[in-house]
């Protein structure tokens, strides 16, 4: 048996930067992984079979069209039971089914022998699934099989937010006005400290954010919550939405965050993480 974590992916910037004439969009975006994340389970067996347990189970389908048995099945195995822990919201911008992609990938890896493929190669799973096959901070271009390594980054922790609402990637880009924004500096400058990190933040972008929020106005609601958090350095939207997050510099303050936004909004998903 071997288990595997699958840890959310937030994009701390995400940039669009041009739309190739097949559709598909390139980007330009600052990576990071979290501690919190699903969870996979993989176990020799004659079939393949996915079995989805845990909170936010209800919904996912346990075909050939989920990531994870189009991972296995990219792979070569055809024989394996494996079981999805779906601790993060579906459909939330938080990279959920290509982390969990991923994480099959790794743990089939290890129970075959098999060699892991090149990250560039997995594209073809899912946009997200290259930068999640070794989940630490990258930068992530093209339409996402273009990696690139990051000058380190200071202790961070998030607070994770989302309203509630499934947002469609499709919807969310199809709703865009501008598909040819500048990219992030070709050189991203050295965050010794949350601070500094912050104010590079602050100058950057998540191009999706505004047509996500004309579809889910609630976004905007959240983005505010977390902003009004003591301690919060810069609140934005990860992904396609709707989850958002708050940057802080210490536990304390991002576990009393959650706590308070949690009361406030009981109907809310909140968690409190670490990045990786």
């Amino acid at each position: 048996m071997e288990t595997e974590p699958a840890p959310a992916k937030i994009n701390l910037t995400l940039h669009v930067t041009g739309r190739r004439a097949d559709g598909y969009h390139l980007l330009d975006s600052l990576v990071v992984f979290t501690d919190l994340g699903d969870r996979i389970t993989t176990r020799p067996a004659d079939d393949l079979t996915l079995t989805v347990t845990g909170p936010f189970a209800q919904g996912i389908p346990v075909d050939e069209s989920n990531l994870v048995l189009r991972a296995a099945r990219y792979l070569g195995v055809n024989g394996a039971a494996i079981t999805l822990d779906k601790n993060l919201p579906i459909a939330s911008g938080i990279g959920g089914g290509s982390s969990d992609a991923a994480a099959t990938l790794r743990a089939l890896v290890r129970m075959t022998g098999r060699s892991l493929p090149p990250a560039a190669d997995t594209a073809r799973l899912g946009a997200d699934v290259p930068v999640c096959l070794a989940p630490t901070p990258r930068r992530m271009a093209g339409l996402g099989e273009v990696l690139a390594d990051v000058p380190p980054l200071p202790p961070i922790w998030l607070v994770l937010a989302n309203p509630g609402v499934p947002l469609s990637t499709p919807a969310v880009f199809a709703a865009l006005t501008r598909r040819d924004g500048p990219p992030m500096p070709a050189t991203l400058p050295r965050c010794a400290t949350v601070g500094d990190l912050a104010a590079f933040l602050g100058t950057q972008r998540n191009d999706l954010e505004t047509p996500a929020r004309q579809l889910a106005p609630v976004i905007g609601t959240t983005l505010a919550a977390l902003g009004a958090q003591p301690g919060c350095r810069i609140a934005r939207m990860s992904g396609s939405g709707a989850t958002c997050f708050g940057l802080f510099a210490d536990p304390q303050s991002a576990a009393a965050a959650a706590h308070a936004l949690s009361v406030a909004q009981p109907d809310w998903w909140v968690r409190d993480t670490a990045v990786l």
